[in-house]
């Protein structure tokens, strides 16, 4: 009997091996299609998309973080601007005047299959990509206002998040998925607001006499940075996420503005008019120069970036796994 119950175990044992076997070899599997599927058409080093008009008009560009091989990727007759990537890196929507009105387009990262995705009367600017990849928040006047929008990422399905007759302006989805921040003139001048995904709970962060405008979210969702002329100019400021501890962090002369943060949270990208793209630590320090007379930074790495399933959730952080 004791012969017998050893030989059920090994058969069992055996059989256990082979399932963990199959299994992980499926898992392997699954894990090199999302990769593929991730990296088909994302770069495969940090990047930033900016706008120039060196060529005589308004076009979308992007070079390395250090400011070399710089390209036009849109190389249009029309005035584009106002680029932001996917989270993906595979995306780049925008902002066109080809069709002699404000629309937004989306373009592969190296500049083909350019298309527009909003098609109804109006003007549509400011995109913004949701964290998953799966919604674009826009602002647009086709409501007789300059309301905050969201749509799907093919233009489909457009739902209207704010409801006053002020200006909306500068919406940015939270890299947690959680909150819209936005700039609004409401209050009589410029503020800093967050708000619900779904246009609820719209808190003003700034609460100042002066204009406030164009959050940026850092990557761990717990700060924006923001633009201020509180100083007598327009300079680069940062808040935590509830408001508190305002602080300036360029102090120039000249005017600052557009900042956006690098995805691992290290450096602060911004536009110094008229001089061009600056980047600095998130405490203002070490600021330096990479491109004369351009603007409207913002910035992508392959090594944070999430893959993203047809659901629309996050399946793996890929780019945190190479980086580590």
């Amino acid at each position: 009997m004791d012969k017998f119950l050893v030989k059920e175990a090994i058969k069992v044992q055996y059989k256990q091996k082979h399932v963990f076997i199959i299994f992980g070899c499926a898992l392997i599997l699954v894990c090199i299609v999302l990769f593929v599927n991730v990296n088909a058409l994302t770069p495969q080093k940090a990047q930033i998309v900016f706008v120039s008009s060196r060529d005589q008009n308004c076009e979308i560009y992007v070079m390395d973080v250090d400011g070399k091989n710089q390209r036009n990727l849109t190389n249009n007759l029309g005035e584009d601007y106002q680029p932001a990537w996917s989270k993906d890196g595979q995306k780049i929507a925008f902002v066109s005047m080809r069709d002699k009105d404000p629309e937004i387009y989306v373009m592969d990262a190296d500049g083909e299959n350019q298309r527009r995705i909003t098609k109804q009367m109006g003007l549509d600017y400011y995109p913004a990509w949701s964290s998953n990849g799966q919604k674009i928040v826009f602002i647009t006047n086709r409501f007789n206002d300059c309301s905050i929008c969201v749509m799907d990422a093919d233009g489909k399905n457009i739902q209207k998040l704010t409801d006053n007759v002020w200006g909306n302006f500068n919406p940015v989805w939270s890299p947690n998925g959680k909150k819209i921040a936005f700039d609004t003139n409401r209050d009589g001048n410029s503020e800093i607001y967050v708000m619900d995904v779904d246009g609820k709970n719209q808190v003003n962060l700034t609460n100042h006499i002066d204009n406030d405008l164009e959050p940026a979210w850092s990557p761990d969702s717990q700060k924006i940075a923001f633009i201020s002329n509180r100083d007598g100019n327009y300079d680069v400021y940062v808040m935590d996420i509830d408001g508190k501890n305002q602080r300036n962090l360029t102090n120039n002369p000249r005017e600052d503005r557009h900042p956006t943060w690098s995805p691992d949270g290290k450096i602060i990208a911004f536009t110094v008019f008229p001089d061009g793209i600056y980047v600095m630590d998130p405490d203002g320090k070490n600021q330096r120069s990479l491109t004369d007379r351009a603007g409207y930074p913002n910035w992508f790495d392959p090594d944070f970036i999430y893959a993203v399933s047809s659901a629309g959730k996050f399946v793996e952080t890929w780019g945190w796994i190479k980086h580590n």
